[in-house]
């Protein structure tokens, strides 16, 4: 299967893991949004600390305006293989598109040293 044009960069599954603990930690001791549109308002609105996106997101079209709308508001924005497995972490019993992570909690070293190894991915 090909990778949609909008992934650039190669997510190592260790820190994709990290997200999602992230996710977790803000979901249990912070705030977050779940997703595709709550997610979008989130970014667009410039509270989203930190944005997870589904890879296996069908169709791609639902989640490939987000990578640049992160870009333009300077979101940090991950990938993470399964939405099911992003759905799980943000408490949903399906899966989720993306999800944002509005207040960390408990959860703020976590999603700093994640935003910053993106970044590091990015380039």
């Amino acid at each position: 299967m090909a990778q949609p044009m909008y992934i650039k960069f190669e997510v190592p599954a260790e820190l994709a893991n990290k997200a999602l603990e992230a996710l977790e930690m803000a979901r249990d001791t912070g705030k977050i949004k779940k997703g595709t549109n709550e997610t979008t308002k989130a970014i667009e609105r410039g509270v989203a600390k930190l944005v997870i996106i589904g890879e296996d997101v069908n169709p791609p079209e639902i989640v490939a305006h987000m990578p640049s709308l992160c870009d333009e508001k300077n979101t940090p924005y991950i990938f993470v293989k399964k939405q099911v497995e992003l759905g799980a972490a943000a408490g949903l019993s399906v899966g989720s598109g993306a999800a944002a992570i509005i207040e960390p909690g408990k959860g703020k070293e976590l999603i700093d040293e994640v935003a910053q190894k993106v970044q590091a991915l990015k380039k």
